[in-house]
């Protein structure tokens, strides 16, 4: 498919085992920009770091620094931009990098927003995070945004009670005071698909792509890819999304899983 194209995965913090297959899975994809969140500062996401930058890719991995982060990498020329200092609280949740385009820059942004439970602590940390990043957005606006962001639409089916109205309201200021467009959703307005399911088979949209709503008409293709989950890369699908806008000539790179493999002996 023609056009400028991104995917986001939620790697699970891998293992060296399970990182090493995650990355022949991505070696094997086309899109220009992956955001990987859920990384940590570990061997299976240095792996994948170390691989793609020994390859010629833009690598931007805010150190995690004992929390989780979020991971970009890049095959055509980009350069990191500093999205999660001025989000300021657990920054490194956020990691952005300015694309070079024929039309002009291109400010990308992924999110790894954090998970809660009940608790008042897990829940003000992510009320905290969600408005930290609310602000950042309105300093900084992103043309693409994409990640884990751990909320669902405020119509999502089926209706889970536990979701509290601030997380609700994270995705209205997205579609409303932000001017971005849920891709999928502008693309499949009736369907619902998921990509995370919990242990009783219920299915939450937790993984997500906007774009501003200048770009809406040049969404081309949004969808979830299944293949990881199912294949137990992780316990996320991954998501495409393809624009009808000009690439620039790619970087000249290699392919990551030869970078990451030791050099032979013999």
């Amino acid at each position: 498919m023609t056009g400028l194209s991104f995917l986001t995965f939620n790697i699970g913090n891998p293992s060296a085992e399970r990182a090493a297959r995650q990355l022949a899975w991505l070696a094997g994809r086309d899109e220009h920009v992956l955001v990987l969140t859920e990384t940590k500062a570990s061997a299976g996401c240095q792996l994948l770091a170390d691989a793609f930058r020994g390859a010629g890719w833009v690598t931007a991995f805010p150190a995690p620094d004992g929390d989780y982060g979020t991971m970009i990498v890049s095959r055509i020329p980009a350069e990191p931009a500093p999205f999660g200092d001025r989000i300021g609280y657990l920054p490194a949740r956020a990691a952005a990098v300015t694309l070079t385009l024929p039309g002009g820059p291109l400010l990308v942004t992924g999110l790894y927003v954090p998970s809660r439970d009940a608790s008042p602590g897990k829940t003000e940390r992510k009320r905290r995070w969600l408005a930290a990043c609310d602000s950042a957005i309105a300093a900084a606006p992103p043309a693409i945004l994409l990640g884990d962001l751990n909320i669902l639409e405020p119509g999502h089916q089926p209706h889970y009670p536990f979701f509290a109205p601030f997380e609700y309201d994270f995705y209205r200021a997205l579609t409303s005071r932000h001017a971005m467009t849920d891709a999928f959703r502008h693309l499949y307005p009736g369907h619902d698909d998921y990509s995370w399911v919990g242990r009783t088979g219920d299915g939450y949209r937790y993984d997500h792509a906007f774009c501003a709503d200048t770009l809406r008409d040049h969404i081309t293709a949004c969808q979830y890819l299944h293949e990881p989950r199912h294949d137990r890369l992780s316990d996320h699908s991954a998501l495409s999304l393809h624009l009808s806008l000009t690439p620039p000539q790619p970087l000249p790179t290699t392919d990551p899983v030869t970078a990451q493999e030791p050099p032979s002996l013999f």
